[in-house]
């Protein structure tokens, strides 16, 4: 990649945000796009991975890439790497910036595909660094606990550059690689303090006090956190851009991320969540428990194999009323027979469908006005609804 980077010239000059973490990653961005683009300026947000389009992966003052503006960049990586061979991913976080660059973008959010110290996204130095949150995903890649994932993660931390933390207690490795760097860490809870009302909400971070917020329009206790990082971080750049008080209250509003607790329907309420992992599924609960008279709840569930299915099952297993599972048909994805096993271990009732539209559909069916439908359990499970909704 540094080869083919330095054949692009891919060398920005304004200000970038890399956004790595276990959770949240995508939220983060969504509020410091919205937030800056508010304040005025050309923002390019790279996230992963896509749900419908891969243009949603590339968004320039927050419109989605054109196609053909995607083929233009494509074209010149695949010009400039020679013999040199990229990944899917490097190829297109190559190509994003090299789109980024050529539209004179004002400030750059960059979303870590995978871990951080390995990833593509890290071949250029962010001037703030952001780690979400730190917990068990991907340990096949990153490790087998909190501590070698939080190094891993800890690898888009720069010397002497600010870096915020969305934990208060983050693993050691993390803490240690900061000290180690000089990298200035925030973390919330410590650093970023919340003061959360029944209306209005604030966030002290150092010198500043940013009082009398409006409600994230994203729902779940969990988008303080994130919006609170985001925050964060446009203090810690403060001095390169400017975004007033006007800003970060549009910012919280217009933020949006698809299929984070997404509401695509009524009676019955359904709701589309990408959770796949424990700590996401832990936040999909609790939103789930939040719900006013949320009636019984259906889930429609399909998970890629080489995630922890008994991990997301046992955080939503007291709220869920019934399953409606089925395998996902695509690489890595886990057939029904693992997924009812699991459930069958945890005293859950399901019921199996061959495919994840016919269980869409099933929960549809039997839930009643009055009750609540939640799918959730992958990218590929929101995704294959999403595209029949």
């Amino acid at each position: 990649m540094q080869a083919v980077k330095t054949h692009l010239h891919l060398q920005p000059t304004c200000p970038i945000i890399t956004v790595a973490g276990t959770n949240g990653k995508g939220s983060v961005c969504a509020y410091l796009e919205a937030m800056l683009s508010a304040a005025g300026y050309k923002v390019g947000c790279y996230t992963s991975p896509h749900l419908m389009r891969y243009n949603e992966r590339v968004r320039i003052a927050r419109r989605e890439a054109s196609d053909a503006d995607l083929v233009t960049a494509f074209n010149a990586v695949e010009q400039a790497r020679g013999n040199t061979s990229l990944t899917y991913f490097e190829q297109g976080t190559l190509a994003a910036v090299w789109l980024f660059q050529q539209q004179g973008v004002e400030a750059m959010v960059l979303e870590v595909g995978l871990g951080g110290r390995l990833d593509a996204v890290n071949l250029w130095d962010a001037d703030c660094a952001i780690v979400t949150t730190i917990d068990l995903d991907h340990q096949d890649y990153l490790g087998p606990d909190r501590e070698r994932i939080g190094f891993e993660k800890a690898g888009v931390l720069r010397a002497g550059r600010p870096a915020i933390c969305g934990e208060a207690d983050p693993p050691q490795s993390l803490l240690k690689h900061a000290a180690a760097l000089g990298a200035r860490l925030f973390r919330i809870g410590q650093d970023i303090q919340l003061d959360i009302g029944r209306d209005r909400w604030s966030c002290r971070v150092g010198d500043v006090n940013y009082a009398n917020l409006p409600q994230p329009r994203m729902p779940g206790r969990h988008q303080y956190d994130n919006a609170a990082v985001a925050l964060a971080a446009l203090w810690a750049l403060r001095r390169r851009l400017t975004v007033d008080s006007e800003a970060i209250g549009e910012g919280l509003n217009e933020a949006r991320q698809p299929g984070r607790f997404q509401v695509v329907g009524e009676q019955p309420r359904r709701l589309l969540d990408v959770a796949h992992n424990p700590e996401s599924a832990r936040s999909l609960a609790a939103n789930l428990r939040a719900l006013a008279d949320p009636g019984e709840i259906h889930a429609v569930f399909a998970m890629l194999g080489d995630k922890d299915i008994a991990g997301v099952v046992a955080e939503l297993s007291g709220v869920i009323g019934h399953w409606h599972i089925a395998g996902l048909n695509v690489p890595r994805g886990a057939d029904v027979d693992a997924l009812a096993g699991v459930l069958q271990a945890a005293g859950c009732g399901y019921t199996v469908h061959a495919d994840v539209a016919t269980a869409w559909q099933s929960a549809c069916e039997v839930a009643k006005p009055t009750d609540t439908i939640a799918a959730f359990g992958s990218f590929y499970t929101v995704a294959q609804i999403m595209a029949r909704t």
